[in-house]
This record gives C-alpha cells, structure tokens and sequence, in this order.
C-alpha cells in the first residue's frame, strides 16, 4: 500500500469517527471561526459563517455558477454556496460518512438538485478539464499529501477565468528549529497531515500550477480565538464524555487542540489565505 494510500485511509478513519460529534457539539462548519477586533462575545458557530462570508468579500467572489468543495466535510461551505449563488455545487471528501451526511443535509434543506457529494481524492478529481467557474478549499489542503499535484488539479478542474479560492494551515517561513519540528510532528500525527507549507512558499507554488492574479493574506491573529473556545467547550463534562466515548482517535483530536493554540500564540500555524485566477485562453 502507497504512502499516499495510508496517509488517506488513517484520513477517513480520523472524520469517520469524529464528524458526528462534531456536528453534534460544534455545528455544520468544521473550520475556524473569524473575529474582528470588537466581536469577542461574537458566538463561535456565527464566527464559522462569517470566516465564509469574509472569504467570499476579500475574494470579490460575487456570483458563480458551477463549484467544486474540496475537502467538504459535510457539506457546510457546500450549502452556503449553493444556496447563496443559486450555483450547482460538487463536494468531494475522503469520508463516505461525511459524504453521506452531506447528502442528507442536502435534502433537509431542499437543497440536494444543486448539491451533490462523492468519495474522492482531490489529488485526482473525478471531473473534466475545465468543469468549475470556482473551486473552493477551506481547511482541506493541509492534508494533501502532494501540495503540487493538489493545486495542479484545482487548475486543471477550472475553466479560463475561473476562480480559485484556497485556505489552508499553514507554518512560520525560513528555517524552523527542533522544537518547532517537534511540534509540529506530533499535530501531522494527530491531524494525519503529511507537511504544511508556509504563506510564501503556497505563494510561489501557485505561480508555477500556473495560477494568476494571485492574492494572500494571513489571518491567524482573526481566528487563533477558535481553539480556545473549542477546548473550553470539550471540557464542559456531557462533551467530555462523548468524546471519550468516540475512542482514541477523537480523544487526541481533542487532546492536540491545546497544541493547536499554543502554535497559534507561538506564531508557528499560520491562518494561510489564499485567492487566485486561470488565465484566460
């Protein structure tokens, strides 16, 4: 079995086991929250929404037809997308229960002639040069097991002009030392990542899938908030017993996201934001 092929297999194992409980407990959305200077009291599950909706403005993503979720999860970006644009979404993940959650939320919420949702490798896409006006990836490409392929297929699923908007975990840039690689190390474990890349070298990367009109940002210090709300409501003791009762693989999830802010405060995980073009033609 490929290197590759392990590496996806401990990620379906990892969301099979735990996006019960998180939709259960944290909601549709399973990526950070966004808050503004001011928005403390801001609830977590709004500050999901709004990290959509401040993608989509800072993007100038104003309408799109035809949208592949990359790493969908089930299907909380999908829905809004679809619902928000009137476009026909297709959401690919590794997980078949997260897929078949999607779908069912797709139907609760009348939405399944637009959305549709499939098993699939976003290293190889199931669809055809060109297929998408945007492609869509939040909190998916820190899995990838080969960035370049990764972004090399996002371009290739676009059509000329299509957009490409792209969020991700990212690291500190230049050199990292052996207690940042131990860190990091044991959240690739945990999180079943096999690297994550800094701002600037996605940046780099994305020129040479091709990619223009390229715009970044960062922005860890809107969203590091996300973790310590989480931890402090996986400590609340209904939750706490739920996620011992998921097993070993949702325990670490859950022990890592103190890790996950200490990186944060440590400026080590980087909030990587990313938005692209296809050329024309």
């Amino acid at each position: 079995m490929g290197e590759r092929t392990v590496l996806n297999e401990n990620i379906r194992r990892f969301y099979d086991a735990s996006s019960g409980l998180w939709e259960e407990v944290w909601g549709e959305h399973m990526h950070h929250g966004h808050w503004e200077v001011g928005e403390a009291d801001k609830d977590r599950r709004v500050a999901q929404v709004d990290l959509v909706v401040r993608l989509l403005d800072w993007a100038g993503i104003d309408r799109a037809e035809s949208i592949v979720d990359v790493g969908c999860g089930i299907g909380g970006s999908s829905l809004f997308l679809a619902e928000r644009f009137g476009a026909r979404v297709e959401g690919i993940t590794l997980s078949p229960v997260q897929c078949k959650r999607a779908a069912e939320r797709a139907r609760e919420h009348h939405l399944d002639g637009r959305a549709h949702f499939q098993v699939a490798d976003a290293h190889r896409m199931p669809f055809a040069d060109g297929r998408f006006d945007l492609v869509w990836s939040l909190e998916s490409g820190e899995h990838m097991a080969d960035k370049a392929q990764f972004l090399r297929e996002c371009h290739r699923v676009l059509r000329p002009g299509g957009r490409f908007v792209f969020v991700t975990w990212c690291c500190r840039h230049g050199a990292l030392d052996a207690r940042d690689q131990k860190w990091l190390g044991a959240i690739y474990r945990i999180y079943h990542l096999p690297y994550i890349l800094s701002i600037e070298s996605y940046t780099q990367l994305l020129g040479e899938t091709g990619f223009s009109g390229i715009r970044t940002t960062d922005w860890s210090d809107r969203v590091a908030r996300f973790w310590s709300l989480v931890i402090d409501s996986a400590l609340e003791p209904a939750v706490l017993w739920k996620v011992i009762a998921q097993g070993p693989t949702v325990i670490k999830g859950a022990l890592a996201m103190q890790l996950m802010r200490r990186s944060y405060a440590r400026g080590l995980v980087r909030f990587g934001v990313f938005a692209a073009q296809k050329a024309e033609g």
